[in-house]
Parts: structure tokens; C-alpha cells; sequence
């Protein structure tokens, strides 16, 4: 079956990420060349951790289109793996979820969990108390952390009762000058998944600004919530491109409009790009998410994406994989899938 979309499966057998990808953080670098760096895992990772996160990795392209992994410094190839400390809030998983280009540095903003096991409701879950880190490098390969105050990590989770009690994770980070933003989400018991802002001047020390958007109305895409999110400036404008999901845990992705950043409205009640047909046998038919758009030179845009298929029973179970889908020119409420 051709499967449009579709440009990086999991790894072969010894590497990294033989079990599942996921979450790509595509840049086309000062040097031309294209790097993704995503997570995953091998079938080996703690299956106690009901997570897609475990490594972190590297692949390269020519053209942004036609991947090849790198060989990473750490175990089975990866770039960034869990702290050997088990003090530390990152030392269960890691998952990268942005990765920026700045004072000739490369700044990795990622998240992880410890191996405490915390209750939901009726059921308890390993890792899940997860925190945002900062790692830094010169090529994009080897990775130093920087030290937050966290048990490691830049930003805790909030106190009993708050929204973001269970965890802040996911991070990504706009910077603007001496202004920098790192939006994250949680998820809440009672409202669902929920996007939460934080502010810094230095990109270490941060102030939560608080929640700033949550689940849409009854029988929408984004029923339960808004998860990974993509923010970008253009022409003065900030656009958050989302996955939202629905009633029955179908993932789509939306789109949120801001002038400052801080104050978002939904441009639309429908999803700008959607899995593809429920039944339709295709990779991505149960979601698509954790979207990383690109602007081209020529004023249109990428998006890399991850896909899910049908028929898994749990995160675990159903198969990720990274796809790439192209704007109709400069509209970026219109997308097509690679090679469609």
C-alpha cells in the first residue's frame, strides 16, 4: 500500500529506537543540511513507563525529505538518554520536544520523568511526574545539560490543586530578544489535557504565567484537550499549531491565533489537518500529532508530524511513526501529505 506522508519508520534491530519514534524536531541548519532529532525507544525500555519516550536520537537529510540516521555517542546510537543519577527527574525517560539555534548553540529543550510511581484516579503510572530540561551543544550530537533547580529540571510541577500538579512537559520555547516563552501541557483529571505558559529573561530562570488553552466544546476535535503544540512569529503574529484530541482518543491537529504570545483564540472548530480515513488501513488513520512546521524560503511550509494506526489498545501498542506534510503555498490552514 503507498502511504503518502510517511519518511521515517522505527530503527532496525539494535538500534535505539527499534520499538517506536516519535515527536521529530526538524531544523534546517546554518550549514544546509537537514537534522531531526526525535525520540523513542527499543523493546527492551521499561515497559512499565506507558509512555512513547525512552531516547533520543538524530537522523540527517539532504533535503529535509529522505532521512538517514546518525550514529549518536550514547547507547544504541542515541544523543540523550536517561540521567545515570535516579535523583534526578530525568533519570526514568527522556523525550525531546524542541531544539532552537542560538548563540551558535544548539538548545535542546526536553522533558523527562523519575522512576516514582504516581496515582490517577484508579490507576497508577511510572515516570509520569515529568519535568522540562535544557541541554546545550555545538553540534547538535553531543549534549551537555544544563542544571535546573528541579532535581535538574528548569520548571516544577505545580502544587496539590493547580493544573499543572501532574506534570509540565513537552516544552517549547520562543525566544525573542531577552524574552523568552516555554509553553508546555499537562493533563488534568477532571478538564483534560491543558496548555500552561511560562516567561524568562535569561532562559533558566522561569515564572509561570498559568494555563492559556484547554479542551474545546462537547463533540469537538479537541474534546479532551490540546497537547504537543508548535508556536512560531510571522509577520508579528504568533501561530500555534496543536494536537488536539477527540471523544474517542482520535488526534488531530488545530491551529490558535495570539498577537502577544500570551492571549490565544482558536481559528477554527475544525482541525487544519486531520488523521487520515477511520478504516482506511493507513499509517497515520488514528493520529497525527506532535507537529513541527517549518517555513520555507519560498513562503510556503512543512510539517513534520508523527502518525498513529488503528487497532492498538493502549500508547504502548500503537505503532508511531514520522510523517511530513506541505501547506498549499503560503496558507498554512491547508495542508497535503508528502507525496500525495
Amino acid at each position: 500500500m503507498n502511504q503518502p506522508g510517511l519518511i521515517l519508520a522505527p530503527g532496525t534491530e539494535g538500534w535505539w529506537d527499534s520499538e517506536r519514534v516519535s515527536a521529530p524536531q526538524v531544523m534546517h541548519c546554518p550549514d544546509g543540511t537537514w537534522k531531526m532529532w526525535y525520540y523513542g525507544r527499543d523493546a527492551s525500555f521499561d515497559q512499565q513507563i506507558n509512555l512513547p519516550t525512552g531516547r533520543c536520537g538524530l537522523a540527517i537529510s539532504p533535503d529535509g525529505v529522505n532521512w538517514q540516521r546518525l550514529k549518536g555517542p550514547l547507547t544504541m546510537g542515541s544523543v540523550l538518554e536517561p540521567h545515570p543519577d535516579a535523583h534526578r527527574f530525568d533519570s526514568a525517560h527522556v523525550g525531546v520536544s524542541n531544539v532552537n539555534f542560538d548563540d551558535n548553540l544548539y538548545w535542546m529543550w526536553y522533558f523527562g520523568g523519575n522512576h516514582t510511581i504516581v496515582d490517577i484516579g484508579k490507576f497508577s503510572a511510572k515516570g509520569l511526574k515529568m519535568r522540562p530540561g535544557c541541554a546545550i551543544s555545538r553540534d547538535g550530537i553531543n549534549w551537555v545539560r544544563l542544571e535546573g533547580a528541579y532535581q535538574g529540571a528548569i520548571l516544577d510541577v505545580g502544587q496539590a490543586g493547580e493544573f499543572d500538579a501532574l506534570f509540565c512537559a513537552w516544552p517549547q520555547v520562543l525566544r525573542d530578544g531577552q524574552s523568552w516563552k516555554l509553553y508546555y501541557h499537562t493533563l488534568n483529571p477532571e478538564k483534560g489535557f491543558l496548555v500552561g505558559l511560562a516567561v524568562s529573561t535569561d532562559g533558566l530562570h522561569w515564572e509561570k504565567v498559568g494555563q492559556i488553552l484547554g479542551p474545546g466544546e462537547s463533540g469537538s476535535f479537541d474534546e479532551r484537550g490540546i497537547g504537543t503544540r508548535h508556536v512560531l512569529k510571522i509577520n508579528k503574529q504568533y501561530l500555534m499549531f496543536y494536537e488536539g484530541v477527540n471523544n474517542s482518543g482520535y488526534h488531530s491537529i488545530g491551529l490558535a491565533i495570539s498577537d502577544d504570545g500570551i492571549h490565544w483564540q482558536k481559528d477554527t472548530d475544525v482541525p487544519i489537518f486531520s488523521h487520515a480515513e477511520k478504516g482506511s488501513g493507513y499509517w497515520d488513520a488514528r493520529a497525527v500529532g506532535t507537529p513541527c512546521v517549518v517555513p520555507m524560503d519560498d513562503g510556503s511550509f512543512r510539517m513534520y508530524y508523527i502518525g498513529a494506526n488503528e487497532g492498538g489498545h493502549d500508547e504502548l501498542s500503537l505503532q508511531h511513526q514520522i510523517g511530513l506534510a506541505v501547506s498549499a503555498g503560503a496558507n498554512f490552514r491547508q495542508w497535503y501529505r508528502w507525496g500525495e
